[in-house]
């Protein structure tokens, strides 16, 4: 009985000795020469879109509202009715009457008890406020008393700005910058329009 716990014993005292040991070269193996930190963690896998800097940079707001549907905009206000009303003389509500909000003072609607955040913010409503309001109410005025998240879509954002310019504001819409008007031509264009210049040469 005893050789037999013997020869055990040996067996598993063994074992663990062998797998402290190959523990011990993996571990040497994996970390030899990587002290400091993998500039990429993981691996790439085929397919799968980084979420690191893989958004597509947004348009500036000129731009998004030259392409904006107010018809668009009125239905995703329809999220904001429950707290704002946007009819001429319309009374307000949880939120401020929305008519003619585009160019007014940000704090300027008559009878409305705005938040301390909201009246530092002061200037007008114009259109990259207005966007960033949207966005985020929290990040323009942390104590506001909007729980509204925000809207992400920039483009939702622009139907929306549009829409609320179109009750009562119907203020000229924003030039489109330069670098953003100027679209580079298609390829079967660039081609056409350099026909007649190769045929001039000729």
């Amino acid at each position: 009985m005893d050789d037999r716990f013997n020869t055990t014993a040996g067996w598993v005292l063994g074992a663990g000795i062998i797998a402290l040991g190959l523990s011990s070269i993996s571990s040497r193996y994996f970390h030899a020469d990587k002290s400091h930190r993998p500039e990429k963690m993981g691996y790439e896998i085929a397919g799968v879109v980084s979420s690191e800097g893989g958004a597509a940079k947004e348009e500036p707001i000129e731009a998004r509202l030259a392409a904006a549907d107010p018809a668009k905009g009125e239905a995703t206000f329809a999220k904001c009715k429950s707290c704002h009303t946007i009819d001429a003389g319309g009374a307000n509500g949880i939120g401020p009457n929305l008519n003619a909000t585009m160019g007014k003072a940000v704090a300027g609607h008559a009878g409305f008890a705005y938040s301390d955040d909201l009246k530092k913010v002061g200037g007008s409503w114009d259109w990259a406020k207005m966007d960033a309001w949207l966005k985020n109410p929290k990040a323009m005025a942390a104590g506001t008393k909007m729980t509204f998240a925000g809207l992400s879509d920039g483009a939702e954002r622009a139907n929306v700005i549009a829409y609320l310019n179109a009750q009562g504001s119907n203020l000229p819409l924003p030039a489109v910058p330069a670098a953003e008007a100027a679209e580079a031509p298609k390829e079967g264009e660039a081609a056409a329009s350099g026909a007649p210049e190769a045929a001039a040469k000729k």
